[in-house]
């Protein structure tokens, strides 16, 4: 008797975008209506919700275990807490689309490959993430900067057929760190720094865009901007390690990793963008800090869920560590990567409803934005060339 054919499991890729296209349980893209749904007696000192706010988008979990494991693979795919965009303006989006190509070719990076650049639609990313403006050179200066620090990832880090090679990471991003934050060199030392600087598109690229953002950016909004570049190179840095010695990372250290690898740079420029500014005694509070770069490290775990097909095959994603240290399938190890997405993300609710009650009107509005800017990624992952369609590939 010949037996019944059973369908091929799905690619990582392709139940990652299962996932991420799913919004029919998405939270309200508002933040002050999921805040809405929790009780008025707010939350506990710990700060998690006295109940928890995903079961009110049927997302039937109980945190991380087993208990969780289960109710999520009885499903066919689990969902994401998570919501879609506030806004989809799609003519903005192209239009500082179009002015980032035109900065691009300008700078020298993606040479040859600026129909890839342009397949990735980073102008409308930059549109979905930041819907509190609709200035276009606002956006822009974002999307330069966005893309500068993509393109160092891809050059200098990720790929070799760009030139990448861990053995020189940390002195290339040392040398790019001198354009974000200039040293000050005696005599003809600096025009060397300056020569060598000339020769390198990224570098032009990192001053051009911090030009163009420091025409709205404050002074304390610059310097914590440069602050989060610096820990983005450090984690650079940490992955070539890893490259390096062929190490597979522990699942702790490779969440400490996208802590400092998240999406943070683009996400701290939410107020420059909405033209305000959250002033510093809010935005390094510990607990501020805490909430946000809660935020940050679910939304980079968005990224994970199928970059895979992008990256090489020495390069980690949190499936693939998962599926390492805890011997889970590929299925596993998706559903796994979600369950973490989610309780970072019940997490920075809770966070932020508790710091919302007691907080300034600018920190209302900065987590009202963080939550926007995360339905925005979200849609944007879910749509962009550089991850769909095999023959549209990464710039």
């Amino acid at each position: 008797m010949i037996g019944t054919r059973l369908a091929p499991e799905p690619s990582l890729h392709d139940l990652g975008r299962a996932i991420l296209s799913d919004f029919d349980h998405a939270p309200p893209a508002d933040l002050g209506a999921v805040l809405a749904a929790a009780p008025r007696s707010g939350v506990t000192g710990s700060g998690r919700a006295p109940h928890d706010v995903r079961q009110q988008f049927d997302l039937d979990l109980k945190g991380l275990g087993t208990s969780a494991a289960r109710a999520f693979r009885q499903r066919s795919q689990p969902r994401l807490f998570c919501p879609g965009p506030l806004r989809d303006d799609r003519a903005l989006g192209e239009r500082v689309n179009e002015e980032m190509l035109r900065w691009a070719a300008e700078t020298g990076i993606y040479p040859g490959r600026l129909d890839k650049l342009r397949e990735a639609d980073f102008g409308r990313y930059m549109m979905l993430a930041h819907p509190a403006t609709s200035d276009p050179d606002r956006l822009l200066a974002a999307t330069k900067c966005l893309v500068a620090e993509w393109a160092a990832d891809d050059y200098y880090v990720d790929e070799v057929s760009l030139g990448a090679d861990p053995m020189v990471v940390g002195s290339r991003l040392a040398n790019l760190y001198a354009v974000v934050d200039p040293p000050s060199l005696p005599g003809g030392y600096a025009s060397q720094k300056d020569a060598y600087h000339r020769l390198q598109p990224i570098s032009t690229a990192f001053r051009t865009a911090m030009e163009h953002l420091a025409r709205y950016a404050s002074v304390t909004q610059l310097a914590r901007f440069r602050h989060q570049l610096a820990i983005l190179f450090l984690a650079w840095t940490q992955e070539a390690d890893w490259h390096v010695n062929r190490r597979t990372p522990p699942v702790w250290e490779y969440l400490v990793q996208r802590h400092l690898n998240s999406y943070l740079p683009p996400m701290i420029l939410m107020d420059v963008l909405g033209g305000y500014e959250l002033p510093p005694g809010e935005f390094f509070h510990p607990e501020v800090r805490a909430a946000f770069t809660t935020a940050g490290n679910a939304a980079v775990l968005i990224n994970d869920l199928y970059s895979q097909k992008n990256e090489s095959e020495t390069d980690h994603n949190l499936p693939s560590v998962l599926a390492a240290e805890e011997r889970l399938t590929h299925r596993e190890a998706v559903f796994r990567t979600v369950e973490i997405h989610n309780e970072l993300m019940e997490t920075f609710v809770s966070r932020a409803a508790r710091l919302s009650a007691t907080g300034s009107p600018a920190l209302r509005r900065f987590f009202a934005d963080t939550w926007a800017y995360l339905g925005g990624s979200r849609e944007w992952h879910a749509t962009s060339g550089r991850y769909h369609d095999s023959k549209e590939g990464k710039p």
